[in-house]
């Protein structure tokens, strides 16, 4: 940009920049066995770190490509991969490059739907970390925009792969439960009155775009508790969906997978900030009623106490569980460990039930792998779908204070023109909801 070049026709380009078809580049929309995948990754804080590192330790990737909008960062990512990688602040100029074939996306939430549909227009293929989406409107647009361009996608909730999460799908899966008629999610954590604190009025570090880090989110000053980290980002409504969309996909995840569920037929959630305090607008406490065919699953999330249920008692730590309730036992589960606790007699062969769920390769692993086979991985967007419906819904259930009924065939809020108004974000001028892929 030159010195003449105004605010507004910067913001202008960069809200609508000419994306380079795949197969113009020569890529031809996939990547050969034989060959190294070209990865670059958006958003290099934790996460987004975690994942690079993951997927640049395997011998068929070479990191071509970092973008970032705080420089200090993104120079210190480069220097690890400096040989073949550049450095980009605005994620657009990435997903131009012809030196590109998959991205992984860990910004903050309220970029993900544009960066993910961004993406897969230019031609990559996406490892997006969740939450998928903050609404029903952009989860749903995402995953026809994956659909349509025909692109390999992975959601980030690594949990997925691992061995605890696949023996609990093997036991409900099963049937020796017997019928499943509820199921309880619960996250909790005490944070304490003062929550995260309060930030210093300041500017943004040197080196830092504030302007694009909001990108399509309402512009706030810079605030360094807010652009701290994803933990603290869900502390903030407008950047995260709150806590229930910062742990909700790792936990929802496991009874959506194991019962099979599509979208909730309705949704009820309540709740309010109730107890921390410090900076954010986030509900401190948040619960949840799904209503599906043959089940109803309840979420609980708290963070004015972690009180556990399970184990509750001694200091404060973060706890959540998955409770599947059956005619012929309960299954408690969380990240690392599982208990069948059977109803008296009715179910007295605790032996565990036969694999149902082929051991993972690594959630970053097992997307690269699709990338060259071309085959959907577990946590495709069609899948994950459905988790973020769940989430997404009940995050709108509580903005409005009453239940919404969703329609699984037409996919459309039913009865309820506020709330399916609602469903749809608006974002900041001159980002635009991309309604193409609705």
């Amino acid at each position: 940009m030159t010195d003449r070049c105004t605010r507004r026709e910067a913001l202008q380009r960069l809200a609508a920049p000419a994306f380079v078809p795949a197969a113009a580049l020569g890529l031809g929309g996939r990547t050969a066995p034989n060959e190294k995948i070209r990865l670059g990754a958006i958003g290099l804080n934790g996460m987004g770190q975690g994942n690079l590192k993951n997927c640049a330790s395997q011998p068929d990737v070479v990191v071509t490509a970092l973008c970032d909008v705080f420089r200090k960062r993104r120079d210190a990512v480069l220097e690890a991969h400096k040989a073949m990688a550049r450095g980009y602040e605005d994620y657009r100029e990435l997903l131009a490059s012809k030196d590109v074939d998959a991205v992984i996306i860990a910004t903050p939430p309220h970029w993900h739907a544009l960066m993910a549909i961004h993406a897969v227009e230019a031609g990559k293929d996406i490892y997006l970390q969740k939450p998928m989406s903050m609404y029903p409107d952009e989860t749903l647009a995402i995953r026809n925009a994956v659909n349509r361009h025909k692109r390999v996608s992975q959601v980030g909730t690594q949990v997925h792969a691992s061995p605890n999460y696949h023996k609990v799908v093997d036991w409900v899966r099963s049937g020796r439960l017997g019928t499943i008629g509820t199921v309880r999610t619960f996250n909790v954590l005490n944070q304490g009155k003062d929550g995260l604190g309060t930030a210093p009025k300041q500017d943004p570090p040197p080196g830092m775009n504030w302007d694009l880090w909001l990108g399509p989110a309402p512009a706030i000053p810079y605030n360094s508790i807010l652009a701290a980290n994803s933990f603290n980002h869900a502390f903030f409504w407008d950047y995260s969906g709150g806590h229930t969309l910062g742990y909700g996909p790792h936990i929802v995840d496991l009874p959506v997978w194991a019962l099979e569920l599509g979208p909730p037929l309705t949704t009820f959630s309540s709740g309010g900030r109730y107890a921390v305090g410090g900076d954010g607008d986030a509900p401190d406490t948040q619960e949840a009623i799904w209503q599906y065919p043959k089940v109803t699953m309840t979420w609980m999330m708290s963070f004015c106490s972690s009180f556990g249920f399970d184990d509750g008692r001694g200091e404060p730590t973060r706890r959540l569980g998955i409770y599947f309730h059956g005619l012929n036992g309960t299954l408690f589960s969380n990240y690392g460990k599982h208990q069948v606790v059977p109803e008296g007699r009715l179910l007295q062969d605790l032996t565990p039930p036969p694999e149902s769920v082929p051991p993972s390769p690594g959630h970053e692993r097992e997307w690269l792998d699709c990338i060259k086979s071309r085959k959907e991985p577990s946590c495709n967007v069609n899948y994950h779908a459905n988790v973020s419906l769940a989430l997404t819904l009940a995050n709108l259930s509580y903005q409005l204070g009453r239940s919404i009924r969703f329609d699984p065939k037409t996919e459309k809020i039913s009865g309820d023109e506020e709330a399916a108004r609602k469903a749809r974000p608006v974002y900041r001028d001159p980002y635009k909801f991309p309604a193409e892929y609705l």
